[in-house]
């Protein structure tokens, strides 16, 4: 059994959000998701075929819900839950440093 720190081993400058899985069973998938100015390609909606329990632990970010006439602002701490099927989109993440976000699917 080992240790590790969601804030340790940030990815560093990179073209595409970095994905880490760090927990998956067959109920259960948590990631830890790291964004430096990456956003959603224009007109691509996520639709997840199970409910997502997302936080932004560091940074900031837009994220917009289907039928919502603007994104939400995210900052360190806010959390949501996306059920299964709620078409969502990440308009912008911070371009000046890392944003973390852990994401629970099940």
């Amino acid at each position: 059994m080992s240790t590790a720190n969601l804030f340790h081993a940030l990815p560093t400058a990179n073209p595409d959000e970095a994905f880490e899985t760090l927990l998956e069973t067959a109920a259960l998938k948590l990631e830890r998701i790291v964004s430096r100015g990456q956003a959603t390609p224009a007109g691509t909606w996520y639709d997840q075929g199970r409910d997502e329990w997302v936080v932004l632990l560091q940074g900031r970010a837009g994220l917009h819900i289907e039928g919502e006439a603007t994104a939400r602002e995210l900052a360190a701490g806010d959390h949501l839950l996306l059920p299964a099927h709620c078409r969502h989109r990440v308009e912008w993440t911070d371009p000046d440093g890392p944003t973390l976000w852990l994401a629970l699917h099940f």
